[in-house]
């Protein structure tokens, strides 16, 4: 009889326990879903790209620069519904801006160009990285999507910039001074100075004369005799005088 009530009694505590902590595992299911759906608000709210031209350089060189379009185009598709549909957003996104170092236009393939090109390659990758960690930082995902917008307006800038100048027509003979300053460089380029030899100006030497023009003789000094070339050298204070 005591036995049948001990097998009772620990039937009952195993439903209780077993009741416990699925009530347990519920409550974390709710608090997990919970916090992912403020997570998911949060960045939805935040992803918001400047996915259209900004000016009309923007705007023509879409039509040239396919890999330019291509991406702004992604970035103009905004994901919906859950977390997983913004991370695959972001890999999209990765992939379509790294294809922007490639084929770039003649007319932009510059430092200043590129250089905004790397950053904007690390801050979107940087953003499919944080986004698909295990635990999401929705702040930091938002803060990745306004400096990426911010290097997006700095690009189109420069390339606007780029067009602007390149409208501005040369002044008279700007062409022929830009030539002779080339031909400058190359020619001091080509005959470097020998170092520890550098030129006298106004001094020129003869042959069979070492005696150096356009330099007066200074007072004190004086004439070495027998020196053809007329050196003079220093008196000495202490040299006896001849009367």
């Amino acid at each position: 009889m005591n036995n049948k009530l001990t097998l009772l009694f620990l039937v009952l505590l195993m439903q209780f326990s077993c009741k416990d902590d699925n009530d347990v595992r519920l409550a974390d299911n709710l608090r997990d879903a919970k916090k992912k759906e403020l997570i998911f608000k949060t960045i939805d709210k935040g992803w918001n790209f400047i996915d259209t031209p900004i000016n009309t350089t923007s705007e023509a060189t879409m039509k040239t620069w396919p890999e330019w379009r291509v991406f702004m185009e992604e970035l103009s598709v905004k994901p919906k519904k859950t977390i997983t549909a913004f991370q695959k957003k972001a890999k999209a996104l990765s992939t379509k801006v790294m294809a922007l170092n490639t084929n770039i236009p003649t007319q932009f393939d510059n430092p200043q160009i590129r250089s905004r090109i790397a950053t904007l390659i690390t801050q979107v990758r940087m953003l499919d990285l944080y986004i698909n960690l295990d635990k999401v930082s929705d702040k930091k995902v938002t803060e990745l999507v306004a400096e990426i917008n911010l290097e997006l307006v700095s690009l189109q800038r420069q390339m606007d910039k780029i067009v602007e100048k390149s409208k501005i027509p040369m002044e008279v003979g700007e062409s022929d001074l830009l030539m002779m300053l080339d031909t400058t460089r190359a020619i001091q380029a080509g005959n470097p100075a020998i170092p520890g030899n550098p030129a006298i100006p106004g001094n020129t030497v003869t042959p069979g004369n070492p005696t150096l023009r356009g330099n007066p003789k200074m007072p004190g000094n004086q004439t070495i005799p027998g020196n053809p070339g007329g050196a003079t050298s220093p008196k000495n204070s202490n040299e006896p005088r001849v009367e």
